[in-house]
């Protein structure tokens, strides 16, 4: 028995001896690190932070969502170090072993220094989805830090605002904060609230924008070079990314200003699983004015109410499902609404009479998402849809009276509607298969509904009604897929590959269209990079614009039949490089492009929304095409006790349509020779910061008569010489902003001074003509001419923030 239990023990050893000399597998050629990148004291996603492996330059940088993956050789390797980098927070740092694929969230706090250079981690070929080293053009990210930091109009932030600072931006005029891109129109940019389109982004009839910034986590705009993933717009694209709300502790914030208030909370629903974001803006113009009003309409005998207010709120949902799926719920709604509802202070008279009048506009959107991480490489987002923009007018009166000794009454009421809804489904890929590949797919289906202008009119005298109705509507199908690679094609060279291919039907008709989109970038030196770019764009809606001033009459009519879809090509090359001087890093580039544009719409002489209600709107407008070309510079210094921008544009845009101006080229209306701004914001101290911006652009055109004859009977026939000849003054500001920030137990305080227009100068916003003052003997006391209307002259204005 003990000779057969030693060799039954030998056996066992000879056996575990095999086991442990076993070959371990060979460590994988590659590993693949993904994941996400957040603010430690938030949660939010931090967009566009650079990943990289220490060491050797290969990066990546994380998507709208803060998710990033990066795929690296192991050879040599016991472990992977990876950093990640962002302007404005600490770096974070992980090391994870070279033996498989792994996901790490990197949760970076602010930096502790706010004022402090941030440095940059690893060497001159670190990933940069912005800067130099990028294949993108015309893209610029402004941080919402620094749109906050800006001089304010009347106490309130405005996003449209900042923007209309960057070169190849224009605003429409005095106030607005109307965006005109590169020689287009309004309705050419495409804007975008957690992937949802804006129609009409304006409050006020112009004044101020509809977005919330404290409600905002990232604002990027794209001027060309436009990726494959975009499309529907020829002129930019604006992508603005609401913030998914604070995952560890309820926070708030909010501001109090001169024309509006508004408020922010934010928290978690549950710990780091769900999270939501409620904010909410009104202004208060009507409650002000009110006592004002009411003495006025009491010295002509009428009382009622007159008023105009706006208002917005956005709301969000964030749910962490599982650690690879997340749902997003948002919704925004925003007003614009003007009402007169006047009568008879005495309204036992027997002659009586109430009116009731009423202008209204807004949005209403909503989106519902879902990120799912399919694999370590490849990221998928879908969402759902929906966005739409009304304008609409009612008016009503009401009259009583004697007729031939017995009461009557006669009532009237005038109702006009225009409006766009979208339903859209969209599916979108990122795929890293290494880091010199970043692949991205997808498609898209828009479905679009038109209401141009319906009229609903009703009468009644003497207990006789009678009623009428006109308007249109019209249903097309917009779809998309698209496929974009950006690739490294060498040490030096990179492109960014991509083609689109969509479709509008409409009144069963089918236009197809296919867009090639190609950018590269090519290093020079170190230092300098050569960047082109081509992109050929289709536009299926148009904007039926009035060339006046004031109401938002402005109407959204899709391609028809006869009416075919916008096009433009898009060619833009020019060098960035990142120079460094005492330390401090600057950012330059400079940039031309040229863009031609077919298809564009105008209403004919003398047509305006108003002849649109007959339902057929097509007759009431000529088409036409278009070229915008120009070149750009632009400085900016994004760290440092100093910072902002230098901008410099010279451009040209030219319209030319049969139908006008006797079919010959004319300036377009926003046509602007030179534009330039300066930006400047600058820290004393961590709580007090001085920042100012100064801007000047060529005049407006715009397109006088150059002569007035009377033809019998006191009637005045007016010639008009070529369209958009006469140049207004030319336009310029200087603006200021002071801001103290405040510590207290329960938060922060920030009282802010803004100077608007600090040396007041006397911008042109419309000119009207005056006629001559002559008197009975022949003598002409004033000669007849044109004059001027400006609006704001200096105008300081407070505002408190809070944030707790």
């Amino acid at each position: 028995m003990k000779q057969l239990y030693c060799l039954l023990l030998l056996g066992g050893l000879r056996v575990s001896t095999a086991q442990a000399q076993a070959p371990t597998p060979p460590p994988p050629a590659h590993v693949t690190l993904s994941g996400y990148v957040r603010d430690l004291a938030t949660g939010e996603n931090l967009i566009g932070v650079a990943v990289v492996q220490a060491g050797t330059g290969r990066g990546t940088a994380t998507n709208t969502y803060g998710f990033y993956s990066l795929t690296v050789p192991t050879a040599g390797l016991d472990s992977v170090r990876l950093v990640a980098n962002y302007v404005g927070y600490e770096r974070g740092r992980w090391a994870a072993p070279a033996t498989g694929s792994a996901q790490h969230t990197f949760r970076l706090p602010a930096a502790a220094n706010e004022l402090a250079d941030v440095e940059v981690v690893g060497d001159r070929r670190a990933a940069d989805d912005h800067g130099p080293r990028s294949t993108r053009m015309g893209t610029i990210n402004v941080p919402i830090a620094q749109i906050k930091s800006l001089p304010k109009f009347m106490g309130e932030t405005d996003v449209l605002k900042v923007l209309q600072l960057l070169p190849g931006v224009q605003s429409g005029g005095e106030g607005s904060s109307g965006l005109y891109v590169r020689g287009g129109s309004p309705d050419q940019n495409l804007i975008l609230l957690d992937g949802t389109p804006v129609y009409n982004a304006a409050h006020l009839f112009g004044f101020f924008s509809v977005f919330n910034a404290d409600a905002l986590n990232n604002v990027e705009l794209i001027k060309g070079g436009f990726p494959a993933r975009y499309g529907g717009r020829l002129s930019s694209v604006l992508d603005i990314s609401m913030k998914e709300g604070n995952a560890q502790a309820l926070h708030g914030e909010g501001a109090i200003g001169l024309v509006a208030s508004r408020l922010t909370l934010e928290g978690p629903i549950k710990k780091d699983v769900a999270s939501f974001i409620v904010s909410a803006r009104r202004t208060y113009i009507d409650v002000v004015a009110r006592p004002f009003i009411q003495s006025q309409l009491k010295k002509e005998e009428q009382a009622g109410s007159l008023g105009y207010y706006f208002y917005d709120l956005n709301a969000k949902l964030n749910w962490k499902v599982s650690p690879r799926d997340r749902l997003y719920l948002s919704a925004y709604r925003g007003y614009d609404n003007f009402y007169a509802n006047l009568h008879d202070a005495d309204e036992g008279r027997t002659n009586f009479r109430r009116s009731d009048s009423r202008l209204g506009w807004g949005n209403l959107t909503g989106a519902l998402r879902w990120n799912h991480v399919v694999n370590d490489r490849l990221f998928m987002n879908t969402h759902l849809t929906y966005s739409q923009y009304q304008f609409d007018i009612s008016e009503g009166s009401e009259r009583r009276y004697l007729d031939q000794g017995q009461p009557a009454t006669s009532t009237s009421a005038l109702n006009y509607l225009s409006s766009i809804k979208d339903f859209s489904f969209k599916t979108d890929f990122d795929y890293l298969p290494s880091p010199d590949h970043y692949l991205r797919f997808g498609g898209q289906v828009i479905r679009h509904a038109f209401r141009p202008g319906a009229v609903v009119q009703n009468s009644m005298t003497d207990n006789l009604a009678s009623a009428s109705a006109s308007g249109s509507r019209t249903a097309g199908t917009e779809s998309a897929v698209y496929v974009e690679d950006d690739y490294r094609l060498s040490a030096r060279l990179k492109v960014n590959a991509g083609l689109r291919l969509s479709s509008f039907y409409v009144e069963n008709k089918l236009y197809p269209s296919l867009e090639p989109r190609l950018a590269a970038r090519y290093m020079l030196t170190d230092e300098w990079a050569l960047k082109g770019s081509y992109a050929r764009t289709t536009q299926y809606i148009h904007l039926l614009t009035n060339s006046g001033i004031g109401l938002p009459t402005d109407l959204w009519v899709p391609a028809t039949a006869t009416v075919r879809p916008q096009v433009a090509h898009q060619f833009s090359l020019g060098a960035a490089r990142t120079l460094r001087y005492r330390g401090e890093a600057f950012e330059f580039s400079f940039e031309t492009y040229y863009k031609p544009m077919q298809n564009l719409v105008e209403y004919r002489e003398g047509a305006s929304f108003l002849n649109t209600t007959d339902g057929d709107w097509q007759r009431q407008i000529t088409s036409g095409r278009g070229w915008a070309y120009g070149g750009e510079l632009f400085l900016q210094k994004k760290t440092g006790r100093t910072t902002g921008w230098v901008g410099y544009t010279l451009a040209w845009s030219n319209r030319q349509f049969a139908e006008l101006n006797r079919g010959q080229i004319f300036p377009y209306k926003y046509d602007r020779r030179h534009d330039v701004s300066v930006v400047v914001i600058h820290h004393f101290s961590p709580t007090l910061t001085l920042s100012g911006t100064w801007v000047y652009g060529t005049g407006n055109a715009t397109t006088l008569a150059s002569g007035r004859y009377e033809v019998g009977g006191g009637v005045i026939f007016n010639d008009y010489g070529d369209r958009n000849s006469y140049r207004m003054a030319a336009y310029h500001r200087f603006d200021l902003d002071l801001s103290k920030t405040k510590k207290k137990r329960w938060g922060e305080v920030v009282n802010s001074l803004s100077i608007y227009n600090v040396y007041s100068r006397r911008n042109p916003y419309y000119l009207y003509f005056d006629a001559a003052l002559v008197e009975l003997n022949g003598t002409v006391v004033q000669p007849a001419s044109y004059k001027q209307v400006s609006l704001f002259p200096i105008i300081p204005s407070v505002s408190k923030a809070f944030k707790f």
